[in-house]
């Protein structure tokens, strides 16, 4: 019996633990499929975040407590265990960092995308750890990382990013795209929106790097500069979460236009997604953006970051415009436009071309991960 184990203690929530429980509700399916033929180990935060049949777990919160703990447990921890496992034929990390184990081969699924994050002094204010992570993400990225067989990321541009920064070999970097949604009979052929009022929704949480601001800065210069105030804009800041929240929602609370709405269930979520004319997304650095593809099936407005994430995600969008996540000015001016029942900068976008090796879903990646051990045993069958 071949062992996998998945490595996963940093994750506990928002798209690294869906990508948790997407992975390891696929290698549930997967395994079961091969009954008998491999024995999986799951080494998380806790059991209950992700629970799923055929699959052993370890617990541990010790590592999540600090980020010494953290690379204590990576590099010194975890060579123990796997000694303690005994022979594992698959190691896969899934939160970027390429830890010390004995395994015949490993992988690392990368998504921390905050190495091309242009960070700001005040992120140095608002968010020291994070302005930090990504001075440091590089460095964190590049030890131990030719040690995987191979890499697994979400997008073509961050396989070419770790290309270039790291000389990994392309055939050796997977592109493994999150599943979009599909459009169902509530989405389906959703040209335009419910309600006539024109309204914007961003769905983010309250960090810097999600870039709130240029968007509150847009809304003053409709307000206060074009004089244009029969809108709406849904963010997902309640106005006390962190320092960076409370600054957000002091300085521009008072706007008449802003709804600062707090977090969204997924229910309610989609309900503004309903409801809303369209969706803005000013992230400055994502590795996905999930609300893009969410919001995509609506068949509505989207105003995005001219940002390589969000044209590759955007891909056979219907009505997409970009900007530069830094002009606010021109945010507002797209924003004018559809206020005033204007569209033309609104346009479709090409999917993206995603070269080989490209997995589908998380059936194809454990099929190309442990491909030389299949292989093996079925020319010893």
């Amino acid at each position: 019996m071949k062992t996998i184990v998945i490595s996963a203690v940093n994750i506990v929530e928002a798209g690294p633990l869906t990508i948790l429980r997407d992975c390891l509700s696929g290698l549930s399916q997967w395994v079961a499929d091969r009954e008998g033929e491999f024995r999986v180990i799951a080494i998380v935060y806790k059991k209950e975040l992700a629970d799923y049949p055929h699959i052993e777990y370890i617990e541990t919160q010790w590592p999540k407590k600090r980020w010494i703990n953290r690379l204590w447990y990576e590099y010194v921890s975890l060579k123990r265990i796997s000694k303690t496992i005994g022979s594992v034929d698959l190691w896969f990390s899934l939160h970027d960092t390429t830890p010390n184990v004995v395994a015949e081969r490993q992988a690392v699924y990368c998504h921390n995308a905050l190495f091309s994050y242009r960070w700001k002094l005040h992120d140095l204010f608002f968010a020291p750890n994070m302005a930090i992570i990504a001075m440091l993400t590089k460095f964190i990225y590049r030890r131990n990382i030719h040690r995987n067989r191979y890499v697994v990321v979400q997008q073509e541009w961050f396989r070419k990013a770790m290309n270039k920064m790291f000389a990994i070999d392309r055939s050796k970097i997977v592109v493994a795209p999150p599943i979009r949604p599909k459009a169902s009979m509530y989405t389906q052929g959703k040209a335009g929106c419910r309600n006539k009022a024109i309204s914007f929704i961003y769905a983010a949480s309250p960090n810097p790097h999600k870039n709130f601001e240029v968007i509150c800065r847009a809304v003053d210069i409709l307000e206060n500069h074009y004089h244009i105030k029969d809108f709406k804009v849904y963010i997902t800041v309640r106005g006390n979460e962190n320092k960076y929240a409370r600054w957000l929602h002091k300085k521009w609370g008072g706007l008449n236009s802003i709804r600062f709405v707090g977090f969204l269930s997924k229910d309610d979520l989609q309900n503004y997604y309903d409801t809303c004319t369209g969706l803005i997304y000013s992230s400055r650095v994502e590795s996905w953006g999930l609300p893009i593809s969410e919001f995509a099936v609506y068949n509505k407005y989207m105003l995005l970051a001219d940002m390589p994430y969000a044209h590759e995600t955007a891909g056979a969008s219907g009505y997409t415009a970009f900007f530069d996540p830094d002009n606010p000015v021109a945010l507002a001016k797209l924003m004018a436009q559809l206020i005033k029942g204007e569209s033309q900068a609104f346009k479709p976008i090409p999917s993206t071309v995603i070269a080989e090796p490209l997995a589908n879903n998380w059936s194809d990646v454990f099929c190309m991960l442990l491909k030389e051990s299949m292989n093996r045993k079925h020319n010893e069958v």
